[in-house]
């Protein structure tokens, strides 16, 4: 999930900057040769940072509506602009292809997350993937506030207070990728974790419960997990035949 930040680093501001460590289990389902990636929303560029770890020779390329974002995300990327991504994109970026799109916490900030998905796939090669990461309202923990009668929005997490839109693990696909013509899921899965509390801490050992994390999520996606991907591929042709 993405951490909100001001400038001073003493809470939010209305030039938001957002950092974390990357989304290394997005990321992970790359494999092969990646050349060109565009991540769009790409914060302070940290994905930009993992991805130069596992694929030294990829050129990354970042798109944010905050120019604080941009300014710390071009020390990792090739280049960054700055702009609205449900407006009209920057005439350079019109003309470019890339092998690989990331959108890692963004589209649920969207008005309209399908058109926007769409919109960018068409800067995609054939044959190229769209990496989505949204988060899921119906995990476990975001079940107990409600149940507490706890719905407060706050400046991160699930109830980040822009988000405009919510998915689910049943149907995140079915509202991303399922209105976008020239894509087709290639997988999807989640992260998450199993609600251990003490156990986790003094009882079981790491890797055991990391193991219970993997086969709740498995078994039971859209209770344990905290953040749904989805791997698209996408076709020009059959997005040509379809508009």
């Amino acid at each position: 999930m993405r951490k909100l930040q001001s400038e001073d680093g003493n809470g939010p501001s209305i030039d938001r900057v957002y950092r974390n460590n990357g989304n290394a289990p997005l990321l992970s389902l790359l494999e092969g040769h990646v050349g060109r990636v565009l991540d769009v929303g790409c914060g302070a560029g940290d994905n930009a940072r993992l991805l130069a770890c596992r694929f030294p020779r990829c050129e990354v390329f970042g798109i944010t509506y905050s120019a604080a974002e941009a300014a710390a995300a071009r020390a990792a990327m090739t280049t960054c602009w700055v702009a609205d991504i449900e407006a009209d994109l920057p005439q350079q970026l019109c003309a470019d292809r890339f092998d690989v799109l990331i959108f890692s916490h963004v589209l649920e900030h969207m008005r309209d997350p399908a058109a926007t998905l769409n919109k960018f796939a068409q800067l995609l090669r054939a044959g190229g993937v769209a990496l989505i990461a949204v988060p899921n309202v119906l995990s476990w923990a975001t079940r107990w506030r409600f149940l507490r009668g706890d719905f407060e929005y706050a400046s991160d997490g699930v109830l980040d207070d822009t988000h405009l839109r919510f998915f689910t693990f049943l149907t995140a696909e079915r509202y991303l990728v399922g209105r976008c013509p020239g894509l087709t899921t290639l997988s999807k899965t989640v992260t998450g974790s199993v609600p251990l509390w003490l156990l986790r801490r003094y009882v079981f050992p790491r890797t055991l419960s990391r193991r219970i994390d993997r086969l709740g999520c498995r078994l039971l996606p859209n209770l344990f997990g905290d953040q749904i991907l989805l791997k698209a591929v996408f076709d020009p042709a059959r997005s040509r035949s379809q508009a």
